[in-house]
């Protein structure tokens, strides 16, 4: 009889011993024996969950409570690595330690996602069903070996990520947001809403800092287009970054941060923390989703409004999504010079009308055109980031905001990176060119200027665009940070 035969035969082939995610319960339920075309069955399916089993009243579940992570971690580990050598299923070595490993993920962590968790060239894991788990590396999608056993099994792992912060998951309550706890962003559907079962997305939190001269580097951006982006968040502009989903938004406002000077107070709000601030005087606020009653949400809205009694000298929002929109608005409208923040949008024009339209959310009695007046006088640059077919992430647009001339916002391109044709991909498929300037003075000058900021007029000149020299960044009269 074969390995699998042998597996399968060893009890009732029709039956399965599972828990919940604390290993408090037990319950039989029905082997899933569908499997997706062109996969095969994992034939260690029922050794795992037997073993798996085991572990858990071998150790007890108190002890899951009360012992360290990285005592527990050992422990589990060799109490399946005993299991497994009581368990007359013969293995390899390779076989045996593959198997500790494993079991043990899913034990303590979070079963088969554990080594892309921990794998740094993946940016993001979707999994679109028991069987099937897609990685994201170098910006493009590729599908892995990896796979849950079945419906189940997956379910106990989101069902573990989500009751870690105080949610819950099941048919009432089929969509979660949640986190881990290095940061990474969690999104979970189950059915009724998913239909072919339950689906996990996880966009990793990135462990490295990029300083702007890294992004330079990875062409992002022109080393002129960074001189200037310096010397605009050091001469306290209101800066808004524009983009799609995972064009590399925060990554590009965590690196423009860096320009800010060490003695000023930073306070930082986000929906889930993923700035990494260099800086010493930051403060970090950070959003609460409601509580399983419904009860104890604090919404980024609410964070604005406290951090302005803060004292911020900087007040960094690492999205606005909603109403808190408005109090943005109000907050650089009043003294708070040098905030940055991002948004969803696809060219800066839409996404200072995307502000519009989240400020119309918050339900305030104000004429169109005093809600345009106030986003022209609040933004001063508006950078827009790309990402190309090939994966790479671009800034395409600098661009300057000018203010109101009738009923329309006025806007100013400082930097374009155009669309050309590339000889090396499909005649229909197009590259962005370096990021250059336009040769158009941005207005703003004498503002940098009063903050101790001076700024080369030579950086805005095409003719003379690729034979600057490009010194450490910036010059600043008043001392501080480069």
């Amino acid at each position: 009889m074969s390995l699998n035969g042998r597996l399968h035969g060893d009890g009732d082939p029709n039956v399965q011993v599972v828990e919940t995610h604390d290993g408090a319960l037990l319950a039989r339920l029905p082997v899933r024996t569908e499997v997706a075309a062109g996969r095969t069955a994992d034939p260690y399916a029922d050794l795992k969950t037997r073993i798996h089993r085991l572990c858990i009243e071998t150790i007890g579940v108190s002890v899951f409570r009360s012992t360290p992570e990285d005592e527990l971690r050992v422990r589990v580990s060799e109490t399946v690595g005993r299991q497994l050598e009581n368990d007359p299923t013969p293995l390899t070595k390779a076989e045996f330690e593959q198997l500790v490993g494993e079991i043990t993920a899913d034990v303590l962590g979070f079963g088969p996602i554990e080594p892309l968790l921990a794998d740094s060239t993946v940016t993001e894991i979707m999994v679109n069903g028991f069987d099937q788990i897609y990685v994201e590396r170098g910006g493009r999608l590729e599908r892995t070996d990896s796979a849950f056993i079945d419906d189940d099994h997956l379910l106990r792992i989101v069902d573990r990520i989500v009751s870690g912060v105080g949610r819950r998951i099941d048919e009432g309550s089929p969509m979660v947001d949640a986190r881990l706890p290095d940061g990474s962003r969690v999104n979970a559907v189950i059915p009724p809403l998913s239909l072919r079962g339950p689906c996990l997305t996880v966009r990793k939190f990135a462990r490295e800092f990029y300083a702007i001269e890294e992004l330079v580097h990875a062409e992002t951006l022109s080393p002129t287009a960074a001189e200037f982006l310096t010397a605009c968040v050091q001469g306290k502009l209101n800066v808004l970054i524009s983009g799609g989903t995972g064009v590399g938004k925060t990554t590009l406002l965590n690196a423009l941060s860096g320009a800010i000077p060490e003695e000023e107070r930073i306070v930082t709000i986000e929906d889930a923390a993923e700035l990494r601030l260099q800086q010493e005087h930051v403060v970090t606020l950070e959003a609460r989703p409601a509580n399983i009653e419904g009860r104890g949400e604090i919404r980024i809205r609410d964070l604005v409004r406290n951090a302005l009694r803060m004292r911020p000298d900087r007040l960094v929002v690492g999205e606005v999504r909603g109403a808190e929109a408005i109090d943005m608005l109000q907050a650089m409208n009043t003294g708070h010079a040098g905030s940055l923040t991002t948004i969803h949008a696809n060219s800066p024009r839409d996404a200072l009308s995307r502000v519009e339209t989240l400020v119309l959310t918050a339900g305030v009695e104000v004429p169109l055109r005093a809600i345009r007046e106030q986003i022209a006088s609040a933004f001063d640059l508006v950078i827009q980031i790309t990402r190309l077919i090939d994966g790479r992430r671009r800034i395409s647009h600098v661009t300057e905001v000018l203010g109101m001339e009738s009923e329309v916002v006025t806007l100013q391109e400082l930097f374009v990176a155009r669309p050309v044709e590339d000889v090396d991909v499909p005649p229909h498929e197009s590259l962005l060119s370096p990021l250059e300037p336009t040769g158009l003075l941005p207005h703003f000058l004498p503002k940098l200027a009063a903050s101790g900021v001076a700024v080369d007029p030579s950086l805005f000149d095409r003719a003379e665009y690729g034979s600057i020299a490009v010194a450490p960044f910036v010059r600043r009269s008043s001392g501080g940070r480069r």
